[in-house]
């Protein structure tokens, strides 16, 4: 196991050892939480509670999570929304200062969401890369120390993913990581492999594995430091629309299988996406691949890094009613506590 660095000792905002950023995001029993919903997703979001969106109602969504006293005993890091960088909680704070003072890495996503692919239709690519370099620049004045870029790979059958639309993807991750690291800030590259799909567990596992090849392969041309990069990736799970429901231990044994295979031992760390898994089922899942990654001596942390797995119970109690939000902040560090029990 690495040894991890405190963010308060690592003074954090001037650090330029990327690796030890890394390391320390992926402190044993800590985890991120993934804030970084668009103005789209998380009016969404809000309104499948009855909640309308408005900015203010999104400021405080954010606050209810990042005001809840002692979330830094279990993440050493938040990702948010390029909104959020300059936005204050009630306690009149920029939430990145707040947010670090506490010893929790503020980090940002950066990617600006995706399109069909010419040459595939049926799947996505990510956009972003033509003004990074500019926007990076502008996101570590504000506080960010790492980043995040999403890759979305879609399972049909034995037809998807395509070659042409793994390989786009790679690269446009590979540059996206090599342009971070070159601003001084910690790249988080999620390849996710949708939960959608008719596809069995062991075709997700297989899709993984030739994901993360890929990336890996490009990443390697470019010349990127994997010792200062953290990747986020799904589970090996089967496709939502076959209505199976996997064992912790059948998830575990293929999800570690897959990343041993594919994923080099450099890395600083593996993080979790929930994926549209349930609260209880992200955290039993995680437990049981945190249990086997140790018998299979896995040489990188693993820890999550959870959106409406850790949001969801707070938000039903929440409703955007400000008399609810004790209730609701004492949900969301309760199923905190589980999801860090379930790393060890």
């Amino acid at each position: 196991m690495y040894t991890t660095i405190p963010h308060s000792h690592a003074k954090l905002y001037g650090m330029t050892d990327l690796v030890a950023v890394a390391r320390s995001l992926c402190s044993s029993g800590k985890g991120l939480l993934a804030a970084d919903e668009s103005v789209h997703t998380a009016t969404t979001r809000l309104a499948s509670y009855g909640i309308a969106a408005s900015p203010e109602m999104r400021r405080k969504f954010r606050d209810l999570f990042f005001g809840t006293e002692d979330v830094e005993r279990y993440l050493s890091g938040i990702i948010l929304f390029s909104e959020t960088l300059s936005e204050k909680g009630d306690d009149a704070k920029l939430f990145p200062e707040s947010l670090a003072a506490r010893g929790i890495a503020p980090g940002v996503k950066v990617d600006l969401g995706t399109e069909p692919m010419q040459e595939s239709p049926q799947e996505l690519i990510t956009n972003g890369l033509l003004d990074l370099p500019e926007r990076l620049g502008a996101y570590k004045k504000q506080g960010a120390v790492f980043t995040k870029w999403r890759a979305v790979i879609r399972i049909d059958g034995d037809e998807l993913p395509s070659t042409v639309a793994l390989h786009e993807n790679a690269k446009r991750l590979a540059h996206y990581a090599k342009e971070v690291q070159g601003a001084g800030m910690v790249p988080i590259l999620e390849p996710e492999v949708l939960l959608e799909g008719r596809h069995g567990r062991a075709r997700a596992r297989a899709v993984i594995v030739e994901t993360m090849s890929t990336l890996f392969s490009v990443l390697d041309e470019l010349s990127v430091d994997k010792a200062s990069l953290i990747i986020k990736t799904a589970m090996a799970l089967s496709g939502s629309a076959i209505a199976k429901i996997d064992s912790p231990e059948e998830v575990a044994e293929d999800t570690v299988a897959a990343l041993l295979e594919s994923v080099p031992r450099q890395v600083a760390g593996i993080v979790f996406l929930s994926g549209g898994q349930t609260p209880d089922q992200a955290t039993a899942n995680l437990a049981a691949i945190a249990k086997r990654a140790r018998s299979a001596n896995a040489p990188w942390p693993l820890t999550f890094s959870y959106a409406r797995a850790l949001q969801e119970e707070a938000l039903a109690i929440w409703k955007g009613k400000e008399e609810n939000v004790p209730a609701a902040r004492a949900a969301f560090l309760d199923r905190l506590k589980k999801v860090s029990a379930a790393l060890v």
